[in-house]
């Protein structure tokens, strides 16, 4: 087997165990769990697209991990914020190959505003936009196994904001 076709199958792997980590992450209510599976989860996706040579949604996936720990720890932080936007911008300027890093770049941008900004339902909104973006990203990467699991997180995530709404009915909060 040459070498790309290694890399290919290598990605699709690990795209998979970032599939398990999702999943599992956007079935929980609490968001201390959601946030920590999604620390290693996004290691993985990192690992994917660099091995898809996507770089911008690479280095953007590296750099959620950092996101999620800033955001759990300042949680509202409009400066740590403001400084994770940048070297997302950052990030996107100096591996940008075209339009096809849009989608990367958008759910980087929605993803940290929601993380530290928002709780709950509200920030289970923006990631649910964000998972879109990411559905768009792997598409143009060509990853079968992103593209089903930024699907499933989608779907996930739409379950789990209607599991709270029905609590936040039944018990007035989440």
């Amino acid at each position: 087997m040459d070498e790309p076709s290694l890399r290919w199958l290598a990605g699709q792997g690990v795209s998979f165990i970032a599939l398990a980590l999702c999943v599992i992450a956007f079935a929980s209510k609490r968001d201390d769990r959601l946030f920590v599976l999604l620390l290693f989860a996004n290691v993985a996706f990192a690992a994917q697209f660099a091995l898809f040579q996507s770089w911008v949604a690479a280095g953007i996936s590296a750099l959620i991990v950092l996101r999620i720990a800033l955001a759990r720890r300042f949680p509202g932080n409009l400066a740590v914020m403001l400084m994770m936007l940048i070297a997302i911008l950052a990030i996107a300027a100096l591996t940008w190959s075209g339009p096809r890093d849009m989608p990367a770049l958008a759910a980087g941008l929605l993803g940290t505003y929601g993380m530290f900004m928002l709780r709950g339902i509200p920030m289970r909104v923006i990631l649910a936009a964000a998972a879109l973006c990411w559905i768009a990203s792997n598409l143009l990467a060509g990853s079968i196994g992103g593209l089903l699991a930024e699907s499933l997180i989608f779907v996930t995530n739409a379950i789990t904001i209607r599991r709270l709404r029905r609590d936040v009915l039944l018990c007035g909060s989440y």
